[in-house]
């Protein structure tokens, strides 16, 4: 079996592949003080709760965008399985991420994990949008070569800044409202926040677009795409296994 882990700002999502097919998925909080042994128990719950054998992971593949929970992690899986284990980014993913970028170094390694992934399974030119504590825009032109994107402040992200900000606004459930016009002020969040970020993206595609000359299919991904592919007008489908995939390709290559 192979392990893959999207270690984000806010959440962890962890996955367990047999051959090619998804056994297991798990979405947990991210821990940024979290030691190797606890995420080792983390593991062991886990792998328990879905009757998997944690002896039978052969290989990991990490993405992560918080450095240092990476050493952790990866102390984790070793002692917790004994497996090869590799960090996602743009040299690991080398013959199956191309990019036309000036520095490919810099590249999150989510983003590297979901255009291989895009690329693999939608083929090219193809648009991502994924949905974290940052939304993401990435952009895989006809070619089959990473152009770069768009990097925007997420969702809860946006959430969390007005709510801290504005005393008297209220905490909501971050769902779209019943109508564009609020009739309370938790219609009136919900429409901003929500549709706001539908339309945010709408935008930005139509003009990604414009720039290449040409559209593209575009896939939204992240913990909220189902939520807000509802409202866009440009989103053709939701994949929420999208960075897993992209990380079980770049192992399978590695480890071939």
């Amino acid at each position: 079996m192979l392990l893959a882990i999207d270690i984000g700002n806010t959440h962890t999502v962890i996955g367990v592949y047999a051959g090619d097919s998804l056994r297991a998925m798990w979405r947990i909080a991210t821990n940024r003080k979290a030691a190797a042994d606890e995420l080792r128990i983390v593991f062991s719950t886990l792998f328990s709760l879905e009757s998997l054998d944690l002896s039978q992971v052969r290989a990991s593949a990490v993405a992560s965008v918080v450095p240092q929970l990476t050493k952790a992690w990866m102390q984790a899986i070793k002692d917790a399985t004994g497996a090869r284990s590799l960090v996602c980014n743009a040299e690991t993913a080398e013959g199956l991420f191309d990019a036309d970028y000036p520095n490919p170094r810099e590249i999150g390694a989510d983003r590297v994990a979901d255009a291989v992934a895009a690329r693999a399974i939608y083929g090219a030119p193809v648009v991502v949008v994924d949905f974290g504590t940052a939304t993401n825009i990435e952009v895989i032109d006809r070619d089959g070569r990473f152009r770069g994107g768009v990097i925007a402040p997420g969702v809860q992200t946006s959430a969390n800044a007005l709510f801290t900000h504005g005393a008297q606004l209220p905490d909501i459930a971050l769902v779209a409202p019943p109508a564009v016009i609020g009739t309370n002020t938790v219609e009136a969040i919900q429409s901003g926040i929500m549709l706001g970020e539908a339309d945010r993206v709408d935008g930005l595609v139509r003009r990604i677009f414009d720039q290449l000359g040409y559209s593209a299919k575009v896939i939204a991904t992240g913990g909220l795409a189902p939520v807000v592919e509802r409202y866009s007008s440009t989103i053709d489908e939701v994949n929420t296994e999208l960075t897993l995939e992209g990380l079980r390709l770049i192992a399978d290559r590695a480890y071939r």
